[in-house]
């Protein structure tokens, strides 16, 4: 029988939706702070995912000030097909609040943002027979709109508010037969996290809960996929019913930490008695009778196209300015607007960590400038290493401190960085030698970062330990992004190559 393995999306990809049209599903999720926002995704079989852009592609949808913080921004798309149209509503929290964009063609291009007066995170939108458009948001409270104006024309009604778990969020409404369904995210987005359902034969209510509420739910279980939730049901051409949902996959020794952020995970769904039942989900699940693998995405990107692939992404903005692809041909030069990681307005160009064990390298000129490369979970949680006048450094922020670890000096010209990520073993504490020092401490951290310069003799200049870059220390929704960063002047960077470790599915 062939199986799939979980997650079908990795690294920072939460909050999924999903909609199929014909054969083809698109899937979108959160992106917070980051530019482009709202990552889409295209797939034959919910399984074998490529992106294929980004639903928020220019400032003109969605502007970040400096001011937004870490694990702000775009919250919960959600993302349906109806009378030949897609539309994609979402909240920026802090910024404009609930809005809606639409798109004859999922590649774009999509329109300007649509306001949505209605309060609450994780809008949903639903169409009933009729032509109404429904939309539910945190709380849980649905409303009737005009999609077209963003106008509510009834309520918002309080309809059901869970089995009573804090956070009841990420509805969505669903017609199946004569029934109106609606599923809810319960208890947290952490290990409490869960789904619960309830249905009425009206989207205005009374709804009835599920009596095997709630449906799916991970916690107080040692399984290695932890914080299942915020899904999102679809049905497939041969009938069977599927569901993508987040979760985390924690690694380390008690209390664990997950350092990709919550990912996108797929599992099966069976009708019993009239409502939707879902077995734990498991890293790996027989496949959906539809098979298309995508061809997995090159190791080495030289920036020898037009533009940017969809997958790169910057903190709140990328302006114009700041990068090219034409000043050096085949060549990503980046010019500094800020001197610091540290703070936000500084120049980045990365993608999100998508694999536990990776390799990451670029081959950068700093001319006369500064730059380098950087895994990144926000301005007060980081490690770099850069190169400028002369020397290669390897720099950590966490919290408060910020702190070089390394110095090496090299001549002018090109050189290659390099960051090895490996998981370590789940031990606790041990007591080792350590050199001149005598005796030191190994850590139960889950994942070993390496920063080396060169290629193919690397000299290895420090190795820090991954926990002080997760979500249990760094706080937030987001997971790591890696990539590139110019401090000062204008750095040239001629490729970057990402590689997951062998041996893994993805």
């Amino acid at each position: 029988m062939r199986t799939y393995a979980n997650p079908v999306i990795g690294g920072f990809h939460p909050d999924p939706s999903v909609c199929r049209v014909g054969e083809d599903y698109y899937a979108v999720c959160s992106s917070f702070e980051y530019f482009p926002g709202i990552p889409l995704f295209h797939s034959r079989d919910l399984v074998h995912w490529r992106q294929i852009g980004n639903v928020l592609d220019r400032p003109g949808q969605w502007y970040a000030p400096d001011g937004t913080p870490a694990s702000g921004g775009i919250y919960a798309p959600t993302i349906r097909h109806h009378d030949g149209r897609f539309h994609v509503i979402t909240t920026d929290v802090g910024g404009r609040g609930n809005f809606l964009v639409s798109s004859d063609r999922p590649e774009g291009p999509w329109s300007d943002p649509v306001p949505v007066a209605l309060e609450g995170i994780d809008p949903d939108l639903a169409w009933d027979d009729d032509g109404s458009c429904w939309c539910a948001v945190s709380g849980v409270r649905v409303a009737r709109i005009d999609p077209e104006t963003g106008a509510v024309l009834e309520g918002p009604l309080p309809v059901w508010s869970g089995t009573g778990m804090q956070h009841p969020e990420a509805p969505h409404l669903y017609r199946v037969g004569a029934w109106w369904y609606l599923m809810v995210a319960e208890g947290g987005t952490a290990h409490g996290h869960s789904v619960s359902i309830a249905r009425a034969r009206s989207p205005r209510g009374p709804y009835e809960p599920a009596p095997a509420n709630p449906i799916l739910s991970h916690r107080s279980t040692d399984l290695p996929i932890q914080s299942t939730g915020h899904a999102d049901l679809v049905s497939a051409p041969d009938g069977t019913w599927w569901m993508l949902l987040l979760a985390t996959r924690p690694r380390g020794y008690f209390p664990e930490f997950h350092v990709l952020g919550r990912e996108t995970f797929l599992t099966p769904v069976e009708w019993v008695d009239g409502w939707p039942r879902v077995g734990p989900v498991r890293e790996r699940h027989p496949a959906p009778a539809a098979w298309h693998p995508v061809e997995p995405p090159p190791v080495r990107d030289d920036f020898d196209t037009a533009d940017l692939a969809p997958h790169w992404i910057s903190p709140r903005r990328r302006p114009d300015g700041s990068w090219s692809l034409k000043e050096r041909p085949g060549r990503l030069t980046l010019t500094a607007t800020g001197d610091s990681l540290d703070r936000p307005g500084h120049t980045f160009v990365g993608r999100r960590q998508q694999h536990h064990d990776c390799r990451v390298a670029v081959r950068v000129d700093p001319g006369a400038g500064r730059g380098g490369l950087s895994v990144r979970m926000d301005e007060a949680h980081h490690y770099d290493i850069e190169v400028g006048a002369g020397t290669v450094s390897v720099l950590a922020r966490i919290g408060p401190v910020r702190q070089c670890l390394a110095r090496h000096p090299v001549p002018s010209g090109e050189v290659t960085l390099t960051v090895d990520i490996r998981t370590a073993d789940v031990l606790p504490p041990t007591v080792i030698a350590d050199g001149p020092q005598g005796l030191g401490v190994r850590a139960g951290g889950p994942d070993t970062i390496t920063f080396s310069l060169g290629g193919g003799t690397p000299v290895r200049l420090a190795e820090l330990d991954g926990r002080y870059l997760s979500t249990q220390v760094a706080t937030g929704f987001t997971g790591r992004v890696i990539g590139m960063y110019a401090t000062e002047g204008t750095v040239a960077f001629d490729w970057f190559d990402y590689e997951p470790a062998e041996g893994v599915d993805r």
